[in-house]
């Protein structure tokens, strides 16, 4: 999941092509250059899938192609009710409220999704048939949806998830100047019954933020004046809320002028209970070889990459690490152990593979 920064997306909006969607019923022109091109690599044979919402089958279906079933955008907006909107000059369309957003910028080059302007590089949009969809998997892993299906079934059923009495909204530290443009946004929790809990967790997702920006400010002291503008963002986005247990991926990107710029990751797994960072054997403890089975497995892996640069002998944090529905993803710095075009290698392994049969890795935080 590389992460792009916000002033990327801007550059991105400049010259692109008009999508001419047509909002009442999600259909491109065929006369668009960019429906055109796309709907070239769509034309892989594909299954019609029905498609439910709570249990209640919907008039609109989905699509079975390339192993993957694509949901239409009018779908969430007209079944799941989720606002949707469309930007012309960024030629992208926003869909859902909150932290939970959607984005979907069109380009030539395809169309790229972005959640609370988090880029989600294993997900991208695409056009079949003329019409604007997304995968089933976007709205399972991010937009606080279950996504219940399996391959020998022709149906889906979209359900509400449910989620933790959390609410996460963004907090943000902005400075716009001629030396540089800075802007942090990072999350900030509220409504939880713990309140001790709920401001520790904020105490350190702030921490991290003002420590980023210290680093910023220390930077842009020493910059030259004849150097371009430099640029820092944070940006997040939520991969679970549930079972008294929230994470979220944060980015923290900087452009001090060079030949790209750099982005650091964190992340950041909270016990709703406590308020307690969580490490990976706070969740996997019970599995007194857990971290002997992930370097032997992350040894393999790792190593296999076609840009390994060398050095990896197993894992020297605990806190590289994010949870998605019934998964741990664990991944390493950008040049950490791959060259900076692999981007963050990423690792994800199922609660089964990690615990002993029946165990959960939230038994002991609860």
């Amino acid at each position: 999941m590389v992460n792009i920064s916000k002033e990327t997306v801007r550059k991105w909006g400049i010259g692109l092509m008009s999508a001419g969607l047509l909002l009442g019923g999600g259909l491109l022109p065929s006369d668009t250059g960019y429906a055109a091109s796309d709907q070239t690599k769509s034309k892989a044979i594909a299954t019609s899938i029905v498609l439910k919402a709570n249990g209640v089958i919907s008039q609109q279906t989905g699509i079975l192609q390339e192993g993957k079933v694509w949901i239409p955008i009018t779908f969430m907006r007209d079944v799941l009710q989720l606002p949707l909107t469309y930007d012309k000059k960024e030629n992208a369309y926003t869909i859902g409220k909150g932290t939970t957003k959607a984005k979907l910028l069109l380009s030539s080059y395809g169309t790229s999704i972005w959640v609370n302007n988090y880029y989600i590089r294993e997900y991208e949009g695409k056009l079949i048939n003329n019409r604007l969809y997304v995968p089933s998997g976007l709205l399972n892993d991010y937009l606080g949806y279950k996504v219940d299906w399996s391959r020998g079934s022709s149906r889906l059923n979209v359900v509400n998830r449910s989620q933790n009495a959390l609410i996460v909204t963004t907090e943000t530290y902005a400075k716009d100047r001629k030396e540089a443009l800075i802007q942090l946004d990072y999350p900030k929790f509220s409504g939880l019954s713990n309140s001790n809990a709920q401001q520790a967790m904020n105490d350190i997702l702030k921490e991290s933020a003002m420590k980023f920006a210290a680093g910023a400010e220390k930077d842009i002291s020493n910059r030259s004046g004849s150097e371009p503008k430099y640029t820092y963002d944070i940006d997040y986005v939520v991969t679970y809320n549930q079972d008294g247990v929230i994470s979220l991926v944060m980015s923290q990107y900087s452009d001090t002028g060079g030949a790209h710029g750099m982005t650091n990751r964190e992340a950041f797994t909270f016990s709703l209970k406590d308020g307690k960072r969580l490490l990976l054997g706070d969740l996997f403890g019970a599995n007194p070889n857990y971290k002997k089975e992930l370097n032997a497995k992350l040894n393999k892996l790792v190593k296999a990459e076609e840009s390994y640069l060398g050095g990896f002998n197993g894992l020297n944090t605990e806190k590289y690490f994010y949870l998605k529905d019934d998964q741990v993803v664990l991944f390493f710095q950008l040049y950490e152990y791959t060259a900076y075009a692999a981007g963050f290698p990423e690792y994800p392994f199922t609660f089964k593979e990690l615990l002993p049969e029946g165990g959960s890795p939230f038994a002991a935080v609860k």
